[in-house]
């Protein structure tokens, strides 16, 4: 198994302000607009976000959530392992709102595919966008692309694209790896 660094720490932190600052572009105040990451990694690049929003660019507000998908997959009951669901924190309305689903790789676009289902839970939104560190662009399952983008990775379906942020792998840093 072999392993190249795709971004660094300083190469993550440019992307995140540009992102950033794209979504204000987009959406100015976000008094209509929520963030959603997707669970499990997608947490980690909404709340890094949504800090830089608020301390950085001074917007009051961003309401920022947590959504799990497990349930909502179609390939959840062909594991052999039983399936641990995550938390699903969203303590604001979607209805008519513009939504940003962000996540830190986009694949097959199957997830991206189960979060626009298990959205619907929580109301009918008015728009419903993407956001992802990591782009696999020529993995695609489905039709589904990202509206913000931070880098976009050519990989054989091999290949692996690992994202580690400081709060679950103590260091900011993208990784393809080849096994």
């Amino acid at each position: 198994m072999s392993q190249k660094i795709l971004l660094n720490a300083k190469e993550i932190q440019i992307i995140l302000h540009r992102l950033a600052c794209q979504l204000i572009e987009n959406h100015q105040g976000f008094e209509e607009t929520v963030l959603v990451g997707i669970q499990p990694r997608g947490i980690f690049l909404a709340e890094r976000i949504q800090q830089l929003l608020q301390n950085e660019y001074k917007i009051k507000e961003v309401k920022t959530g947590r959504l799990d998908i497990t349930f909502y997959r179609d390939d959840f009951r062909r594991s052999e392992k039983p399936l641990e669901a995550n938390t699903t924190k969203i303590d604001f309305l979607v209805e008519d709102k513009r939504v940003v689903f962000i996540d830190d790789v986009l694949y097959t676009g199957r997830s991206i595919r189960s979060a626009l289902t298990a959205i619907q839970s929580f109301g009918r939104p008015k728009e419903i966008e993407l956001l992802t560190l990591i782009d696999r662009r020529f993995s695609r399952h489905l039709p589904i692309q990202p509206d913000y983008n931070g880098r976009q990775v050519d990989a054989i379906n091999e290949e692996k694209v690992k994202v580690n942020w400081v709060e679950n792998a103590g260091e900011d840093c993208v990784y393809l790896i080849n096994e």
